[in-house]
């Protein structure tokens, strides 16, 4: 087990004091004694030159040092930051450098030795900088004179962290084969589960096992199906299901079983019904005309012995016949129904061509009634008695 050191500013102390000087962490590593140690920043900085120091007591250190980015790694933190072996940062941490700082009064001459002196320890943080990203002097430089805020996916880039914490579930084999059979028939997860349980050592983190087990995966499933898959030829199309047809049994329309059976009532190929809601069947009713036929054969035809091939033959012949039945049972009310459609369609088509219309020069041709009115011809009834009058005299 690695030992841990905390790194967490508190109201009175940062880098340089109390927990979280270079003397403290000293005693503590003298304490680790080898061990690897595991170390916990979130600071928002402090004094340069204690950063500077436990930054070489962490690099001088024997064992493996990983340092934790766990909210914020700014000004000397960020120095410290750079002593890890390994130096992992919490996706939604910060990195933050800039230049030293110096808070101090007097005469010109004094404030240039100041100016001096701030430019010597850029200079050497920029170094420790340069060793841990490959960064070249002027592009260090340059981001602690910006004072540069990065996130975990900036730092990442830049080379001053090597891994960003993400805090996603482990993927394991397990985990993978278990989502994947979640919506299989209970039968396949039975079998699964019992393949998981007999193999612990499954959890193994390597996608490329992982995606090699989905695909040997896929050949299981395939197996249990070819091994447990049956279908029930039945009046509505095939059932497919895992087992025997009883009360309860998961029943469904497609061969991969992955669409459950419309709730309906069915007759299968040997009579029985059956009654399915849910993609389960909730009742199975025998054939009551099925006591009826008898299934053997005379003893007289084979001795006191059946054949039981031929007895199998038999059987197999009336299921087909019971199947044949029922699709032509369907087929007939298919029938039975365009021919119905067929005779609507034609009373429809025979008000549609419906018209006085006939071809012109037929003795029917209904032109003389577009052709107009001679000027002449009386209109009222009044008028036509008086014409015929006139033309009787």
């Amino acid at each position: 087990m690695s030992h841990k050191i905390y790194l967490y500013d508190t109201d009175t102390d940062c880098i340089g004091t109390g927990t979280l000087s270079s003397a403290l962490i000293q005693t503590q590593l003298e304490t680790a004694a080898g061990q690897d140690v595991d170390v916990h920043i979130s600071s928002a900085g402090g004094s340069a030159f204690d950063a500077i120091a436990i930054y070489d007591l962490l690099k001088k250190y024997q064992g493996n040092v990983t340092i934790y980015i766990d909210a914020l790694a700014a000004s000397a933190a960020s120095i410290v930051a750079m002593a890890g072996q390994r130096i992992i940062m919490s996706k939604y941490a910060l990195l933050m450098i800039h230049k030293p700082m110096v808070g101090s009064g007097g005469n010109a001459d004094e404030l240039l030795k100041d100016i001096q002196m701030l430019n010597v320890v850029q200079s050497r943080l920029a170094q420790i900088y340069m060793d841990k990203t490959g960064l070249d002097g002027v592009t260090v430089n340059s981001l602690i004179d910006s004072v540069t805020w990065m996130t975990a996916d900036q730092a990442l880039d830049l080379g001053f962290i090597d891994q960003v914490e993400d805090y996603n579930a482990d993927i394991s084999n397990s985990a993978i084969i278990k989502r994947y059979t979640s919506t299989a028939p209970a039968i396949y997860q039975r079998c699964i589960n019992k393949i998981l349980n007999t193999n612990m050592n499954m959890n193994i983190e390597n996608k490329e096992l992982i995606d090699r087990n989905t695909s040997v995966l896929d050949k299981i499933m395939n197996f249990f199906k070819k091994v447990i898959n049956k279908k029930t030829i039945t009046d509505k199309g095939a059932l497919h299901h895992a087992g025997e047809m009883d009360e309860g049994t998961e029943v469904y329309q497609d061969e991969e079983m992955t669409t459950p059976a419309p709730d309906d009532c069915y007759t299968t190929s040997s009579g029985q019904k059956l009654s399915v809601a849910g993609g389960r069947v909730q009742k199975v009713t025998a054939d009551p005309d099925a006591d009826d036929d008898d299934d053997s054969l005379p003893d007289s035809l084979f001795g006191s012995k059946k054949n039981t091939d031929v007895q199998n033959r038999v059987k197999a012949i009336k299921a087909k016949i019971h199947a044949q039945n029922a699709l032509l049972a369907e087929a007939k009310t298919a029938l039975e129904a365009a021919n119905i459609r067929l005779e609507k369609t034609r009373e429809e088509v025979k008000n549609e061509i419906k018209s006085d219309f006939t071809p012109e020069g037929s003795r029917r041709s209904s032109k003389a009634k577009t052709e107009p009115v001679p000027f002449f011809a009386p209109q009222t009834t009044l008028a036509q008695n008086a014409v015929k009058k006139a033309i009787s005299k």
